[in-house]
């Protein structure tokens, strides 16, 4: 006959990792989606021009889009910007075939585009349009901003994002977690620039979970409290029926 105790270790231990595995492929996951301000060089000198570029990585389900950059209108000044939207670009972001700027004439395909544009604030506020419209899975670049540095000092690059999935059929859309990053960079009267810039976290990632049908994003936080509660009750069962049982035998092996 099995002894209790071990078979109680052996399922314990079964658990443990199952539910470690299931707790870090769901954390890794909600962690995964970056949403990057990219900087040309870290020290662009004064005179130049600086590119940021809009970027974001490893999204799944994605429908709509408000990104905010904010810098320092004392150092850069915003000349031109260029979207990434839609299937004709082969890095794009979003499915739709037609930039659509009128909210009252959008149709099926499209990909609606608003700009917001104020010194040291540039916002974007992009979505597809249509039930049959597909969803964004994967990476790309969404736009690629180009500023005149005007003055040394710190350009103090910030990104804000909300990411939306597509909404089901009479329901609101739901926010996909991920996190903000932008370029550390500061101008310089004289020297060369660096090749690269650092992406640093700026703002915080949204906190409403999505409800994605391919890989659900909820915080880290909220995964381990589930499991936690999970692994409490399912050892507090066991340990009740592994009692039971012993107080069984004992009891049939004295009559």
């Amino acid at each position: 006959m099995t002894n209790p105790k071990f078979a109680f270790k052996k399922f314990m231990v079964f658990l443990v990792c199952v539910l470690l595995s299931v707790g870090f492929i769901a954390t890794v996951s909600a962690q995964s989606i970056v949403v990057n301000a990219g900087a040309s060089t870290t020290q662009p000198v004064v005179g130049s021009t600086l590119t940021v570029t809009l970027t974001i990585s490893n999204v799944q389900n994605l429908f709509g889009i408000d990104s905010t950059l904010q810098w320092n209108p004392s150092v850069l000044t915003l000349t031109n910007t260029v979207l990434n939207l839609g299937d004709s670009h082969s890095n794009g972001v979003l499915h739709g075939s037609n930039i659509n700027t009128d909210s009252n004439t959008l149709v099926t395909g499209d990909i609606y585009v608003q700009e917001t544009k104020v010194a040291g604030s540039y916002e974007l506020v992009t979505t597809s349009v249509g039930a049959s419209t597909a969803n964004f899975t994967g990476s790309g670049t969404i736009a690629t901003l180009t500023f005149n540095v005007v003055s040394a000092g710190s350009a103090g690059l910030t990104l804000s994002t909300d990411l939306s999935d597509k909404p089901a059929s009479g329901s609101t859309a739901n926010f996909i977690t991920h996190q903000d990053t932008a370029s550390a960079v500061t101008a310089v009267t004289s020297g060369s620039s660096s090749p690269t810039a650092s992406p640093t976290p700026t703002s915080g990632t949204s906190s409403t979970p999505t409800s994605s049908p391919v890989v659900p994003e909820f915080p880290s936080t909220i995964i381990i409290a589930v499991f936690i509660a999970i692994a409490t009750a399912v050892i507090v069962l066991t340990v009740k029926q592994s009692k039971n049982k012993i107080v069984s035998e004992k009891l049939l092996n004295i009559c």
